[in-house]
């Protein structure tokens, strides 16, 4: 049986423990990341079946990540929970709503319709658009 890894981004630490305590209580890995520079580090390290970016996230740092990872050849599935005003980028593949029922449910439907992919190369630095932080 696969287990579901997942990349859980967000800039609010409350709201990244919490929403990791409920996919965690259904059975995913979670993988959190504060920062856009760290959730860079982690995709370059990791195997991740699902790239889940919060709303504290804003809209052009989810641009900046999901790009980076299309750059990468990855197709894992980047989904986006919107804020307030309902931002999201035009990239993720699909939204989420901010409660622990439908991030599962919307999780589980976006995971249903994604083949598993083998794992990518890490990301290249000079394919990176500038303004993104190297370590």
């Amino acid at each position: 049986m696969h287990i579901t890894v997942v990349l859980a981004v967000g800039l609010d630490s409350w709201r990244l423990t919490s929403q990791g305590s409920d996919l965690r209580s259904a059975g995913y890995v979670v993988i959190s990341a504060s920062s856009i520079r760290d959730a860079i580090e982690q995709f370059k390290v990791g195997d991740f079946d699902l790239v889940l970016l919060g709303p504290s996230i804003s809209a052009e740092n989810k641009e900046r990540l999901t790009s980076l990872i299309r750059v990468a050849g990855s197709r894992t599935p980047v989904v986006c929970i919107p804020n307030s005003s309902g931002e999201c980028n035009s990239f993720q593949d699909g939204t989420i709503q901010d409660n622990a029922s439908a991030l599962l449910t919307g999780m589980e439907e976006i995971l249903a319709k994604t083949p598993r992919a083998r794992p990518v190369p890490a990301i290249l630095y000079a394919e990176m658009p500038e303004g993104v932080a190297h370590r």
